[in-house]
């Protein structure tokens, strides 16, 4: 049975009647530009294919009851007539809650609702689970309520979820493109000014994204880390966010700060320039200028923003070699493990896929997960 299906089929078993409505939302992936949204700087992430879906029918009354499928069908219950709050036992909810709360703040009216939850976007791997469930959730509370919504006050409502109330302080771009991907195409983002691109992928191109399995351990205070020390070398260079500084200036100023320092702001600085000029090669589908661009992503941080371990560095080099110039690989999300994507002309997928599964447990001893992707579109196509 298929997602959709099930979530509808989940619902009437434990409410006893129909949904009123369904509703999803894609999981992503970032082809390139990596630790650039919170500089202010681009992206280039796709929705892919994984989804997280809410079946909901309105309530009578202003109470919301969450039943979660994949989770043992935990339950959750919270009054919009009440302050809401985080739920200790079912932490799940929180980013529904949290969604809630946003809505109210900013005056949308939403009714009470059931609503089930169902997903297959993987958990912990750096593609977005918690971002497709926020945007799926604004989409279902406002829909269910008859409150009008595009895409981007969507992913805006999200990410203050997200930052303010789960108290994760993610950039924008999940939501993003969560909410206004384009079927066949990624999307060059302006973390500044929001202004979205679509950008036209080659008609052969899938992503696969390899899971490293490697259990990500300082992630949170790393992150929160070099999102300092990029926020140093934008005040040393007496710009509003690396996204406003060059190499020239950068090198103006280097002796005023530490190697480190200089080096965070190198790779900011060089991966802006790295993902426009990816959104060109994409466009025109040349498979060995992507190549490059992905292999320096990946060079940049590992050497200058050191957030690749050996296992992530293994499966890079691994499938690069499979591929030499026909597509490109590098790691993907915050770093310390999680995913590494590459993209490729579907021809290229099963070498990819026979390499990885042939040689990275055995060198690394930990099995991969393997998903093969292609873009969809966000919860809110044209919005």
């Amino acid at each position: 049975m298929d997602l959709l299906n099930r979530t509808r089929s989940g619902f009437e078993r434990l409410f006893g009647a129909p949904a009123q409505a369904t509703f999803q939302a894609p999981g992503r992936v970032n082809l390139i530009g990596e630790h650039t949204d919170y500089n202010d700087g681009f992206v280039l992430p796709a929705a892919i294919d994984y989804h997280t879906v809410i079946a909901g029918r309105t309530r009578p009354d202003r109470t919301v009851r969450l039943c979660a499928l994949d989770l043992d069908e935990a339950w959750s219950e919270f009054d919009l007539d009440a302050p809401i709050s985080r739920d200790l036992d079912a932490p799940w909810s929180d980013y529904i809650r949290g969604v809630c709360q946003v809505l109210l703040s900013e005056g949308y009216r939403l009714s009470g609702a059931d609503l089930v939850i169902a997903g297959n976007v993987p958990q912990g791997a750096g593609l977005s689970s918690s971002a497709s469930l926020e945007i799926v959730t604004a989409k279902a509370m406002t829909g269910l309520s008859g409150e009008p919504l595009d895409g981007t006050r969507a992913a805006i409502i999200g990410q203050k979820a997200e930052n303010d109330f789960v108290g994760c302080q993610c950039g924008i771009m999940d939501q993003l493109i969560s909410a206004r991907g384009q079927q066949g195409h990624a999307a060059l983002i302006d973390c500044r000014s929001l202004a979205t691109r679509p950008v036209a992928m080659p008609a052969d191109a899938a992503i696969v994204i390899v899971n490293s399995n490697v259990k990500r351990g300082l992630v949170g205070s790393e992150y929160n880390t070099r999102r300092l020390q990029c926020e140093e070398a934008a005040h040393i260079m007496d710009v509003q966010a690396l996204r406003d500084a060059d190499m020239e200036r950068l090198e103006h100023y280097r002796g005023d700060m530490d190697d480190v320092t200089y080096r965070r702001a190198r790779h900011v600085i060089t991966e802006n320039a790295r993902t426009l000029a990816a959104a060109d090669a994409l466009e025109s589908g040349d498979w060995s200028r992507i190549q490059r661009l992905m292999a320096e992503s990946h060079a940049s941080m590992r050497e200058d923003f050191e957030i690749t371990v050996p296992p992530i560095d293994g499966l890079v080099a691994m499938i690069s070699e499979t591929l030499g110039s026909q597509g490109g690989v590098r790691m993907t999300g915050g770093g310390f493990g999680g995913c590494v994507v590459a993209l490729v002309p579907e021809s290229r997928v099963e070498g990819v896929v026979g390499i990885v599964r042939a040689r990275y447990a055995v060198e690394y001893g930990i099995e991969p997960s393997v998903h093969i992707c292609h873009p969809v579109d966000g919860a809110f196509p044209g919005a």
